[in-house]
């Protein structure tokens, strides 16, 4: 559900594609109100002409910065200004940066030094470092088809981009990192008897792997995530699901 959070939403145009905004403003909506939304970008660029069309449908301001100098990224600088204005008003919840940009990784540090939630959403391709920075960081290849602003004329296209095969059991139990997190979290957020709530064990795994989630591996829901794996009890209770981990064979 969603809070009453006010969200700064800040989007690199540079690095990420005008028909990914729709569904990142929807993911967004679920964890407050965007109060303020901007992009970032040179539009004397021909690539960022797109831009356009998407900033009107989605009420996004647009904040035009010349590349001044060569070699230097200005918009970065532009956004980064524009972040820490925003930050010392004190009005915002949370901030959520839109980029696969490396760059952007000590402005999510320090706004987290203040105690504001740090949503990051960006590409696969986006560096470790910026996605440990942020709260919680998620990939836009795992989020809804594009907007058709830019691929209505190519729908199949658009479809293979953004469609996430479900990753069958046995791939899942060969994924050391994933098991492994969930086990390490599942004995941290579990009680004498061993069974660990299951909202309790998603929100410890995002606390330590900020770019975890479960529509990575093509699951919408967690608990659906570790049914498939199959290396856990599961049981369902009228208070919710709850997790136990299986006891190696004998």
């Amino acid at each position: 559900m969603a809070s009453n959070d006010l969200l700064a939403v800040l989007v690199d145009a540079d690095n990420v594609s005008p028909s990914r905004i729709g569904a990142v403003l929807a993911e967004i909506a679920q964890y407050g109100v965007a109060s303020v939304k901007r992009v970032y970008g040179d539009w004397t660029k021909p690539n960022l002409r797109g831009w356009k069309d998407a900033a009107s449908a989605h009420v996004i301001q647009p904040i035009q910065q010349f590349d001044n100098t060569t070699g230097k990224n200005a918009t970065d600088s532009a956004l980064i200004i524009d972040a820490m204005d925003l930050l010392y008003t004190e009005r915002f919840q949370g901030f959520c940066i839109v980029s696969s940009d490396s760059d952007f990784t000590r402005l999510a540090s320090r706004i987290r030094e203040d105690g504001v939630t740090v949503y990051g959403f960006g590409e696969r391709k986006t560096p470790e470092a910026f996605r440990n920075a942020c709260d919680q960081f998620t990939y836009l290849e795992v989020l809804d088809k594009p907007d058709d602003l830019e691929t209505a004329d190519k729908p199949a296209e658009a479809a293979a981009e953004t469609t996430q095969e479900r990753v069958p059991g046995a791939k899942l139990r060969g994924d050391a990192k994933l098991v492994s997190g969930l086990r390490a979290v599942i004995d941290a957020a579990s009680g004498d008897d061993g069974w660990a709530n299951l909202g309790a064990v998603g929100q410890l795994m995002r606390k330590r792997h900020p770019d975890f989630d479960s529509r990575n591996w093509g699951y919408a829901k967690l608990s659906d995530l570790v049914k498939a794996i199959g290396l856990f009890t599961v049981e369902t209770k009228p208070g919710g699901m709850r997790l136990k981990n299986k006891k190696p064979a004998a």
